[in-house]
């Protein structure tokens, strides 16, 4: 029987640790670092639990994924009084942490360290295990971890960590340091067996000195996500000891080491059913720490959009942690959808990569979608493993969610078959036009027609690098905000009054005004006074209380309330505090209606060829001699 020292009791002070503690532990007096480095300090009387997000064991999924047998915790404690050490165990309804009595150990109030080792009682209803140490006086700790036991030999597990970056210097540096004092400096097996390859699609950091036996930086052009993670994998491949797994990571998140070290030592005991499963870490938010936004997700067959495939929790929560890891996605994804796992944190076995090639050259969105419906892999998810990214609903840019999300649905589906049939991506297409209509916003519902004009195209479209052009055309493209100074000058050339930035609030944006039935049915037949000119009676109770529509700037949204018997439309996109007035023009109404029909005809006339094409040049697209010469690496 073997061992591995599979995950460390976290604890930490970093802004994220202070802020939202009871992702490490629960505790009713303070728990604090203590002088010596590694060492924490419980205050005086008191009981700390650590069966928590990061610090209890995931042993139903250990059960499940590795050739674990058994489980050990190890812990270094001193005290002034004896303190007891006992065993934790969460199953699948509980609610709070229950102790295990036969499991644990008093620690003498000597004043010295006493190393302890104790052997885990679970059995197969064990989700979590974790311990807490009741104390009379102040105690010390240092040194924990868990130890699991497993069948058989290691895997034999070389890590590459592959991360694109643009421009995001000060993320990125971040994570390249951590990496290499946390990681590549350790004592841990991990520290001869991880390389790191930062895609610098922004030429702008110094690769001379941040590269160095085991970090590579590599200058490269902005051929956005899907280019930087190809080149990532292609190194990856064929360095001196070639990769066994590859990590793919965003450059604009805070990660933790130990889920990295977790990942790696998860894969060194993996059972023979998940050795070519993914690693999937979750998206816990930047801002509100504590929230996890997804850490797998599918496609919807109804929609064609991407849907996290769990609810939002908060893993400060206790339930919320068991919940996690006890989770059935099988129970609520459709039988005909397809799971994938986004590249904020994924970790791919080489010999996928190999089987399967490289990423569509599709720059952004949709790369990492369409990558793992293709591959069809098994998920390995746990507790612990994540990383911390900025959230999407504060940065919407409809350059990307417009543009490059319909083109690169579309080629996604032509080429793998991402939901049941092309009916469903033209279906999501169609409700995003319209939605956009809806709101008078005529620019962004012709950026989402161009990109499926440029999926028409074929694939002789993307072959060249032109898909940067194409990204920053969108992005220059699109609706422009302004700053609220401005926006206020052009509402009020408008002869419109009473819109004072001032006084906003994400309240009165978010607001959403109810509306009759009968409003409801004008609103559709008309779409908002747009398609037919049907004279709707207003009663005094019906009126607005301005002269414009005041929504949210989130493409997504749809507050028909707030619009219904508007003109003039603002729309606040408060995180950056900028705006743009919108007005109804009937002309560019029917113009993008127009469009679009054409844009579909076309397709019904072309669809067999077009279908056939982009699936003749797939295995091209995704071969490593066409991403070499695209990304002048020969």
């Amino acid at each position: 029987m073997s061992s591995i020292r599979f995950a460390n009791v976290l604890l930490e002070t970093k802004p994220r640790a202070l802020s939202y503690p009871t992702m490490y532990y629960h505790t009713d007096q303070l728990l604090h670092p203590g002088r010596a480095k590694g060492e924490w300090v419980i205050a005086g009387e008191g009981t700390v639990d650590f069966t928590t997000y990061f610090n209890a064991l995931s042993v139903l999924k250990l059960r499940r994924y590795t050739r674990a047998t058994g489980f050990t915790l190890h812990l270094e404690v001193r005290s002034k009084a004896p303190a007891l050490v006992m065993q934790t165990v969460a199953d699948r309804l509980a609610t709070e942490p229950q102790p295990v009595p036969s499991v644990n150990e008093t620690v003498p109030g000597d004043g010295k360290w006493h190393q302890l080792a104790l052997k885990l009682e679970v059995d197969e209803h064990a989700v979590l295990a974790g311990f807490r140490i009741e104390t009379g006086a102040e105690t010390s700790i240092r040194n924990g971890w868990y130890e699991v036991e497993y069948e058989g030999e290691a895997n034999p597990v070389e890590l590459s960590i592959a991360t694109t970056t643009f421009r995001k210097e000060r993320f990125i540096e971040r994570n390249i340091e951590l990496v290499r004092t946390e990681l590549l400096q350790s004592d841990d097996d991990i520290a001869q067996h991880l390389t790191m390859h930062v895609i610098d699609n922004g030429s702008t950091l110094d690769a001379a000195a941040l590269s160095d036996g085991r970090i590579t930086v590599s200058p490269n052009e902005n051929v956005g996500g899907a280019g930087g993670f190809a080149r990532g994998m292609i190194e990856s491949l064929e360095q001196d000891v070639p990769a066994t797994n590859v990590l793919l990571m965003d450059d604009d998140v805070e990660v933790s080491p130990e889920s990295i070290r977790r990942t790696y030592n998860l894969l060194r005991i993996v059972n023979d059913e998940y050795r070519d499963a993914f690693v999937s870490g979750a998206m816990l938010n930047m801002e509100d720490v504590q929230d996890m936004k997804e850490d797998t997700g599918f496609i919807s067959p109804a929609e064609g959009n991407c849907v996290p495939a769990k609810p939002p929790l908060q893993v400060t929560n206790f339930l919320d942690a068991v919940y996690n890891e006890c989770y059935s996605e099988e129970m609520v994804i459709p039988s005909d959808a397809h799971r994938y796992a986004a590249w904020w944190y994924c970790c791919i076995p080489a010999s996928t990569i190999r089987r399967e090639g490289m990423p569509l050259p599709i720059f952004v969105r949709y790369d990492d979608v369409e990558y793992g419906i293709r591959c069809n892999p098994k998920f390995m998810t746990m507790n612990g493993l994540c990383v911390w990214h900025a959230k999407f609903e504060i940065r919407y840019n409809a350059g990307v969610e417009r543009y490059q999300t319909v083109r690169n649905s579309c080629i996604g589906q032509a080429v793998t078959g991402l939901a049941p049939s092309m009916d469903t991506m033209l279906t999501g297409m169609r409700k995003m036009v319209n939605l956009e209509l809806r709101k008078f916003n005529y620019t962004d519902a012709e950026l989402a027609l161009a990109g499926f004009e440029d999926f028409l195209k074929g694939p002789r479209f993307i072959e060249e690098p032109v898909v940067q052009e194409k990204f920053m055309w969108a992005n220059r493209a699109k609706e422009q905000m302004v700053d609220f100074a401005t926006l206020t000058r052009q509402v009020e050339a408008l002869g419109i009054h009473g819109f004072d930035p001032d006084t906003l609030t994400r309240q009165r944006i978010d607001l959403n005004l109810p509306r009759s039935m009968r409003q409801r049915a004008y609103d559709y037949l008309t779409a908002n006074g747009q398609r037919v000119a049907l004279l709707e009676q207003k009663t005094a109770d019906e009126s607005q209380p301005e002269d414009f529509a005041l929504i949210n700037h989130q493409g997504w949204e749809y507050q028909g309330g707030s619009i219904h018997g508007q003109d003039v439309i603002v729309s606040i996109d408060w995180s950056t505090r900028k705006g743009v007035v919108r007005t109804k023009d009937t002309d560019r109404y029917r113009g993008v209606l127009k469009r679009m029909r054409r844009d579909l005809a076309y397709w019904r006339k072309h669809e067999q060829e077009l279908m056939d094409a982009w699936q003749q040049a797939a295995p091209m697209l995704k071969s490593v001699p066409f991403w070499k010469r695209y990304l002048h690496m020969d």
